[in-house]
């Protein structure tokens, strides 16, 4: 490369970055060698800079031994073309001008790198680590877990102005190359201009189908991922990020706890089917005591049913109106619950909902049986193990409550058949969403 170009080269990147505190060009000499680095310091690692090139350079003393030892080191890139150099600028890479030659020092300074302990996915035995916001970091605690040489990472940028690297990983044995191809097409596709978290791709993916439920699972675990990975499942890593994304998702993925895998059969089982009662619970219980209460009383016991009326005697609207309150009530709650800080959070809401409770049913405004229903329905709300999917029981109830309002117990069946027939025609990436079988991966 001549000395025009160079110069060239070396203006054109000083005209591209704007003139600010942290961006610094910097001349280094000695007797016989000269050097130029221009770097970003705020996201420049100095130690690096110090170890791998301004040390080196002062201790080497011939001008082509240093050269040489430029075209050696691994975290030394030689010049490809302006835009990569200015991309990699501004992600943390050193550039340096020797001579008739210009390469690219990794320096990127990482400091999310700290493996994370699980706060959203907690179980008793099992792995406590999380992922951290660090690519190379997840890369680690996966290749850690999954030491296959069929393990295969493609990186794609997703981001006009962001240009967030996202890492997509698959067995080569086992992952559906047809799927594969949807979700790269899917990435590609992504029309957004910062793209910061996994979980965006969630709202990328609802605003093409409007689906209220998710089919992509958001996961901080690394041992989940591997256990999908081995299932035939695509993994997302997104940089800063602590999560990693599943694909493509079926419901028995929602209701699956790693938790599973490291209790007894039976155990494991039990806990499944009462995940699943919960799921049903939270979305049909509402709604059915509305239209028993104000369609079909005759199907309790009259014990039961003159301890109902008893209760309601001083309730002065009809009981949907009593059930909507109630739920209402208790949405505030979760979400305050959410909002507020981890010191004071648990304390304010359980008090809170405490208060609430006992005064509803106090100033008449609301039956004791109805406080026990929505403490039920809020508690079976949250044995569903993947949080995104309880989000979507907490709106799928709404559905239901409306249709007993109007149409009695017949509209609490047709309701609920409904939300399975939504769900029988949902596919994530091609798999049906109620799918009981995996799909069989491909062979070698």
């Amino acid at each position: 490369m001549t000395f025009n170009r160079i110069e060239t080269i070396k203006e054109l990147l000083k005209s591209k970055i704007q003139q600010s505190e942290d961006v610094v060009f910097k001349e280094l000499h000695t007797k016989d060698k000269y050097i130029e680095i221009l770097f970003i310091k705020s996201i420049s690692d100095e130690n690096v800079l110090q170890s791998n090139l301004i040390k080196p350079f002062f201790e080497i003393s011939t001008p082509d031994s240093f050269l040489a030892y430029l075209q050696s080191q691994p975290k030394i890139k030689p010049f490809e073309n302006e835009q990569k150099t200015l991309d990699e600028l501004i992600r943390g890479v050193t550039v340096l001008f020797y001579q008739d030659a210009i390469f690219m020092l990794d320096s990127k300074v990482d400091r999310n790198n700290s493996v994370l302990d699980t706060t959203v996915e907690t179980t008793i035995q099992g792995p406590q680590s999380g992922f951290s916001e660090s690519l190379p970091t997840n890369l680690g605690l996966i290749r850690q877990r999954y030491p296959e040489t069929t393990l295969t990472i493609e990186a794609v940028e997703v981001g006009k102005i962001s240009k967030t690297k996202v890492m997509i990983l698959h067995d080569t044995r086992f992952a559906d190359q047809e799927v594969l191809n949807r979700i790269k097409q899917f990435l590609s596709s992504i029309d957004i201009n910062i793209f910061q978290t996994g979980e965006q791709l969630l709202d990328s993916i609802k605003k093409s189908n409007r689906s209220l439920i998710p089919v992509m699972l958001v996961t901080e675990r690394p041992d989940r991922v591997v256990v999908n990975l081995a299932a035939g499942k695509i993994i997302l890593l997104v940089s800063g990020s602590p999560f990693a994304m599943i694909l493509p998702t079926v419901m028995k993925d929602f209701m699956a706890s790693m938790e599973d895998i490291y209790q007894t059969y039976w155990i494991s089982r039990l806990l499944l089917l009462l995940r699943y009662a919960g799921f049903i619970t939270s979305i049909v219980l509402p709604g059915l005591y509305v239209a028993v209460t104000s369609y079909n009383p005759e199907l309790f016991r009259a014990q039961l049913a003159l301890s109902i009326a008893g209760s309601r005697a001083a309730v002065p609207y009809p009981s949907f109106i009593e059930v909507l309150l109630m739920l209402f009530m208790v949405e505030l709650l979760i979400e305050a619950s959410i909002r507020l800080p981890k010191a004071i959070g648990p304390t304010a809401t359980t008090v809170g909902g405490l208060i609430l409770g006992t005064a509803a049913a106090e100033a008449g405004l609301a039956s004791n049986i109805m406080i026990v229903i929505v403490s039920f329905v809020a508690i079976s709300n949250f044995v569903v193990p993947i949080n995104a999917f309880s989000f979507t029981i907490r709106i799928l109830k709404y559905f239901v409550l409306v249709m007993a309002t109007i149409f009695g117990l017949v509209g609490c069946v047709v309701g609920f058949f409904i939300i399975i027939a939504y769900m029988v025609k949902l596919d994530s990436f091609g798999e049906p969403f109620l799918t009981l079988v995996q799909s069989k991966p491909a062979k070698e």
